[in-house]
């Protein structure tokens, strides 16, 4: 079973033992509008998530694939009211356009439906650390100086990505676990592998130069948390293949949360037939 086959769910609150309470989450590189886009499990876990601050790092509507071929399932529409419910409930949604959404950046200093669009900003942890937010894709150098490579690149991503879904319905015929050939490929592939690191240093050199004690992007859809050379270097990741958001939790600590893992319990409780305790039991979100 691929992770894009699991059921929608109404839009009923979550049981209270279900809910996901947190002070501020991030997500990227949502890719809303290309058939990659895993709506069904991001729309799962906003109903869960309940957090002061919600921060869009970017790539959440994918201009660049629409432009190619209209692709808007009723899934991808779920999410974009899902986030606006959650404003006008009270969460703060703050959206920072990416490459793929640049036509947003035509609107910096806007509100639509409660959502904040800005070109960056900076975010204040409870434990009182200045966290730097932007997409990143500033950073890299293909997409300043050859977009046309770019956009080459995200044509090669894309077909990757429809290989993989065919690949990973023959493994789901077979019993077997979804398997990315992207991430694979990004971190076997050396010229990958230093691209990912050049980006992440020259993201954290530019954070040191503006005072801040950290930043936090998306872009390369690799979630990381990790120091560099003193600064702390977050990425959330993607709803592509990750599955990952950023969280920060109400002491200031901050985790990156792998909604992937949860799936695949929930696959493992449906399709097993060893009877589970109630206290084991794992339910998705209603």
């Amino acid at each position: 079973m691929r992770r894009d086959d699991l059921p929608a769910a109404a839009d009923d609150a979550p049981a209270a033992a279900d809910v996901l309470r947190v002070r501020t989450v991030w997500i990227s590189d949502l890719h809303l509008g290309t058939p990659g886009c895993q709506a069904t499990e991001l729309l799962a876990f906003l109903r869960v998530v309940e957090c002061d601050t919600l921060y869009l790092v970017g790539d959440i509507i994918d201009g660049w694939q629409l432009r190619r071929q209209w692709y808007w399932p009723q899934a991808h529409n779920d999410v974009v009211q899902k986030l606006l419910r959650k404003a006008r409930k009270g969460t703060r949604v703050v959206f920072v356009p990416g490459n793929h959404d640049e036509f947003a950046r035509k609107y910096l200093g806007h509100n639509f439906g409660g959502v904040d669009v800005v070109e960056e900003c900076i975010h204040e942890t409870a434990d009182g650390r200045k966290l730097w937010i932007t997409h990143g894709d500033l950073f890299d150098g293909v997409i300043q100086c050859a977009k046309w490579l770019a956009y080459v690149g995200d044509w090669a991503y894309e077909l990757t990505l429809r290989v993989n879904r065919h690949f990973n319905s023959m493994r789901a015929r077979l019993g077997l676990p979804y398997w990315s050939l992207s991430r694979y490929l990004k971190l076997k592939v050396k010229r990958a592998v230093s691209y990912v690191g050049d980006f992440e240093a020259a993201v954290a050199r530019e954070a040191r130069s503006r005072g801040v004690q950290g930043v936090v992007c998306g872009h390369i859809h690799h979630a990381e948390i990790r120091q560099i050379e003193g600064v702390l270097y977050c990425n959330d990741g993607d709803w592509v293949e990750s599955l990952t958001a950023l969280l920060e939790h109400p002491d200031g600590r901050l985790e990156i949360m792998d909604w992937s893992e949860r799936v695949k319990a929930y696959e493992l409780a449906r399709t097993s037939s060893i009877v589970v305790t109630p206290a084991s039991t794992f339910s998705m979100p209603s």
